[in-house]
């Protein structure tokens, strides 16, 4: 499911839309939008909860947007912002499809997600309800990816892992350290760190490669994660699950178009759409 809502919630960042609309509230350049846009629901906050709630960002890199850019646009402004870019682009990438029983059942789940300890999800969850559907899709997929993102930053520190220290083995696993290390502004000198950390602890080969205990681990973070993201499943009947999926396919096949390959999300090629 995973990959069905997350590309209809990315294009807050990737579409030129959603780019557009944080640049008409003063919000230049990309990272100005990231952080204001994902960090507005916490309301005017500085560095150290979203450094916390982000999780895999440099501390320094989240200090040079925040509390900076609510002296450009304040979170009410921020907000409406990421919702009219949001609902831009859906427009313009799903054309006019209807999509009004999928959010229904989108936003069916969404408010069905356990909130404990989930505080991206939880300040997504308490805004307003929007009222036009393709508002409610974009809203119910940004309350599911934080949930499932928030039992996900769990099962990485029950793990042990830092900030740092996860980009690194993703980047031993599956992804590229020029990619995810620029993308979140550790240092090369943090970045070695985090390396000769994952060593000693047997999560790496001296050559960089993961080792078994790397791997295994991956499996077990990952099977954690799914656990942690079950709850607004199980809360809709088998039915409406497999007839969310059946409406969310072709739009997440079009909505996925927007984002760069490869990208630090690691969903990126339409065949990921609605893959195990």
């Amino acid at each position: 499911m995973w990959t069905l809502f997350e590309p209809l919630h990315a294009v807050t960042y990737f579409a030129p839309q959603a780019r557009a609309a944080f640049e008409q509230v003063g919000l230049r350049g990309f990272w100005r939008g990231y952080f204001a846009g994902r960090g507005a629901p916490l309301g005017p906050v500085g560095p150290g909860p979203v450094y916390a709630a982000f999780y895999g960002f440099a501390r320094p890199m989240v200090e040079r947007a925040l509390p900076a850019v609510w002296q450009l646009a304040d979170p009410a402004e921020a907000l409406a912002a990421r919702s009219s870019g949001a609902r831009a682009a859906l427009r313009d990438l799903l054309g006019d499809v209807d999509v009004a029983e999928a959010a229904g059942l989108c936003r069916e789940a969404a408010e069905a997600a356990d909130l404990t300890g989930r505080v991206l999800a939880a300040a997504n969850a308490a805004l307003p309800w929007p009222e036009d559907p393709l508002d409610v899709l974009w809203q119910a997929a940004t309350v599911l990816r934080e949930h499932r993102g928030d039992g996900h930053v769990a099962s990485l520190l029950v793990a042990g892992l830092d900030g740092c220290e996860s980009l690194v083995w993703r980047a031993a696993l599956d992804n590229d350290r020029r990619l995810l290390q620029p993308a979140r502004g550790w240092s090369d000198l943090e970045w070695e760190a985090a390396v000769s950390r994952l060593t000693a602890r047997g999560w790496l080969h001296p050559d960089g490669r993961p080792t078994d205990v790397a791997l295994a681990a991956r499996v077990e973070i990952e099977a954690h994660t799914d656990a942690l993201a079950a709850g607004p499943w199980q809360a809709l009947d088998d039915t409406a699950v497999t007839r969310l999926q059946e409406l969310l396919e072709p739009l997440a096949e079009a909505a996925i178009a927007v984002l760069p390959s490869p990208n630090p999300i690691g969903l990126s090629a339409r065949g990921d759409v609605g893959r195990r």
